[in-house]
C-alpha cells in the first residue's frame, strides 16, 4: 500500500455518510421521545442513532457482496467521525476523545450484535430485553416503551431487508 494509500479515501466515503446523516435522521424522530419515552439526553439519541445505524449496517452486511460491506464499514467510518466531532465539540479533551471514542465503538459493537441477534431469531423478547438494558440506563422504562421500540426496530430492518442494494450504493434509504 505505499504511504500515499494511507491518504485514500474509500470509494464509499460520501455515500457513508449520507446513509449516516439518514440514520441520524431517523433516530431524532420526536415520537421516540414523546410517545416511546426514550431519554432525551445524550446518551438517549446516542442508543437510537446507534440502533439505526445498526440496522442499516445490518442490512449492508445481509447483501453478501464485497461492494455492499465496503459501504457498510463507510457508514460505520461515519458513525465514528461524528461522534469524535460531537465530543470535540462537547468540550471533551483531546487526550481523552481516542478514549471516549474506543469506548463508544465497543458499546455500539456488543449492541449491534445484540439486536443482530434477536432479529435473526425474530426474538422480540429478546431485542425488548437488549433495548430495555441501553435506552433506559439511568431511568425506569415507560410502560411498553421498550416493546414498542422493539416493535419499530422489527418493522425497520423489515423495511430495510426489502430496499435493494442498488438503492443503498446510491445514497437512498428509508428507515420507518
Amino acid at each position: 500500500m505505499g504511504l500515499f494509500g494511507l491518504f485514500r479515501r474509500s470509494r464509499h466515503e460520501r455515500t457513508g455518510f449520507v446513509l449516516y446523516g439518514a440514520a441520524v435522521t431517523a433516530a431524532r424522530a420526536p415520537r421516540f421521545y414523546a410517545e416511546l419515552g426514550v431519554p432525551d439526553t445524550a446518551a438517549g439519541r446516542f442508543e437510537l442513532v446507534a440502533l439505526h445505524a445498526a440496522l442499516l449496517i445490518r442490512r449492508l452486511r445481509a447483501a453478501g457482496d464485497r461492494t455492499a460491506d465496503d459501504l457498510a464499514q463507510a457508514v460505520f467510518d461515519a458513525m465514528f467521525a461524528d461522534m469524535d466531532v460531537n465530543l470535540r465539540e462537547m468540550g471533551i479533551g483531546d487526550l481523552s476523545v481516542g478514549k471516549r471514542v474506543k469506548m463508544l465503538w465497543e458499546g455500539f459493537h456488543g449492541r449491534a450484535q445484540a439486536y443482530a441477534e434477536a432479529l435473526a431469531a425474530g426474538d422480540e423478547a429478546g431485542l425488548t430485553a437488549a433495548l430495555r438494558r441501553n435506552v433506559w440506563v439511568k431511568e425506569p422504562a415507560p410502560d411498553g416503551g421498550p416493546e414498542a421500540l422493539a416493535r419499530e426496530a422489527m418493522r425497520t430492518d423489515g423495511i430495510l431487508a426489502r430496499q435493494p442494494v442498488s438503492a443503498l450504493l446510491e445514497g437512498k434509504v428509508h428507515f420507518a
